[in-house]
């Protein structure tokens, strides 16, 4: 499972440089070489040590400190600041840990506590389409390599960078995760309907900004949500597992909770509110995951309106 950032400039009416887009693929490339030198534990600590040192340097760190404000007003500004460093550093570990995702499958059984497998397996014997329901919390990519590992396979939707080199080199790294990635857009329209009618496992990263979404309360304010989740279990009947990652202090090491089958509102015929009424169960969800470890979130989304 994977996202992505930045606008396309062709969306401001130029088209984007082939040059600049070479010269950052060849820097990430370059990057990742150097971090895949390293051992595993040492690349995420050093990635780390960057989020915490240049994270809350940089301008898009007033971003994530009006995000803290909004969300969660309960903190005093060291809260915020120490809140912020903390995503900081989950990020850039995992960034950092691209590189070694074949170690982390590779020594899954010594990097990895996880717990609740058998919901996992559970999609797989149960005749319905599933969904694997999760967010931007620890290194989220383990979700995918985790519904692997339980011996299943995953369709997971996920925003493409707008440089292709750049999707190109993290798809090489993902290749570990044992999943068919379908980039948002026309294709993931079909990707998500393949999954469903063969009684597949869809993985859904629901905590992003959609504005094609509908405006559903998110920590207490209303931002703009996908609905594939809602969506494909009023369509298709699929039932929702949700997975969470958890990153421990030190390390590429991780505790892994696959939670039972969510409890989801009954359907009452009327698709739109019932759709409407799964998504903000799964908002619920997402917002008591982010309450009791918020350093362990991506804060940089752009998650509510200005």
């Amino acid at each position: 499972m994977g996202t992505g950032t930045g606008v396309s400039m062709a969306e401001h009416g130029t088209q984007p440089s082939s040059l600049r887009y070479a010269i950052e693929a060849a820097g990430i490339r370059a990057l990742f070489r150097l971090l895949g030198l390293l051992p595993a534990d040492m690349a995420s600590d050093f990635g780390g040590w960057i989020g915490r040192t240049l994270g809350p340097r940089i301008g898009g760190n007033a971003k994530v400190l009006r995000n803290l404000e909004r969300a969660m007003p309960q903190l005093d500004a060291a809260g915020r600041r120490r809140v912020a460093r903390e995503s900081w550093d989950n990020l850039c570990r995992t960034l950092a840990e691209y590189p070694h995702l074949k170690t982390i499958s590779r020594e899954w059984e010594q990097r990895v506590e996880l717990i609740g497998a058998e919901h996992v397996r559970g999609l797989m014997t149960d005749g319905k389409p599933g969904v694997i329901l999760t967010g931007h919390f620890g290194n989220w990519e383990l979700v995918a390599m985790t519904v692997f590992k339980c011996g299943a396979t995953m369709t997971a939707i996920y925003r493409a960078p707008n440089n292709p080199s750049v999707d190109k080199l993290l798809a090489e790294a993902r290749g570990e995760l044992g999943t068919t990635l379908v980039p948002k857009g026309r294709a993931s329209a079909k990707g998500i309907l393949a999954a469903m009618r063969a009684g597949g496992i869809l993985g859904i990263l629901a905590d992003q900004k959609l504005n094609e979404g509908i405006a559903v309360p998110f920590l207490g304010h209303d931002a703009m949500t996908g609905t594939i989740a809602g969506d494909v279990v009023v369509r298709h009947g699929a039932v929702v597992v949700p997975m969470r990652v958890t990153r421990k202090p030190r390390g590429a090491r991780f505790r892994i909770e696959v939670f039972p089958p969510m409890d989801l509102p009954a359907p009452t015929g009327d698709r739109p509110a019932d759709i409407r009424a799964i998504t903000v169960a799964v908002n619920q969800l997402l917002e008591r995951w982010v309450l009791e470890n918020p350093g362990q979130w991506l804060w940089t989304h752009r998650r509510w309106p200005k």
